[in-house]
């Protein structure tokens, strides 16, 4: 017996991050109402993420550009200087600000020991040994400022004390435009530790 078509691409829909089933249907259906090229075209550029899509070998970047993504092959960014991140959209975020000029190592998430991550499930030992094979001063661990992403900025901290690098972390506190009233606790506490001279 066959899947229904409208039931199975529901469920795939569901499967993806911040779509529930409602959500999904109202894809499907979306789609489905829509001139059937668009289905087409969907379809196809799946296939090529499937077919082209995949990591950097030196950053772990996500790249359809070879075997190493555009940033590892400039030959005009800072190579002392490498900013860890814990996502791929985390390095996206900090491109965006065309702030920084050095490179990058994606861990692809952040250490979760109650949800089993520990560092042999993040792409930690080929940072290490990246760092054999370069001559990196730097290193800004810019993992998230939740109590997860600053236990691994800890443990990167810890496990980088024996190497003559520099380790910096990204500064947090207020976001500009911000009002105090609507901080939370952490934030505050954060910026007053992490306050400089004006």
């Amino acid at each position: 017996m066959s899947l229904d078509p409208i039931q199975h691409t529901i469920e795939q829909f569901a499967k993806l991050p911040g779509i529930g089933e409602r959500t999904a249907l109202r894809l499907v259906l979306h789609l489905i109402a829509q001139d059937k090229n668009l289905i087409g075209l969907l379809s196809e550029a799946l296939v090529q993420l499937e077919q082209k899509v995949a990591e950097c070998e030196l950053c772990h970047m996500i790249t359809a550009d070879g075997a190493r993504c555009s940033i590892c092959r400039s030959v005009s960014r800072d190579s002392k200087i490498l900013c860890v991140v814990a996502r791929v959209q985390d390095l996206m975020a900090l491109e965006a600000t065309s702030e920084f000029r050095g490179f990058y190592h994606v861990l692809h998430g952040v250490l979760a020991p109650m949800e089993g991550i520990g560092p042999q499930d993040l792409r930690i030992a080929s940072l290490f040994e990246r760092l054999k094979q370069s001559e990196i001063s730097e290193i800004i661990l810019a993992t998230p400022s939740t109590v997860e992403g600053e236990a691994t900025a800890l443990y990167l901290a810890q496990e980088l004390q024996n190497h003559l690098i520099k380790v910096t972390r990204i500064a947090s506190g207020v976001p500009v435009g911000g009002d105090l009233q609507f901080a939370d606790r952490l934030t505050l506490s954060r910026a007053m530790a992490l306050r400089r001279g004006f």
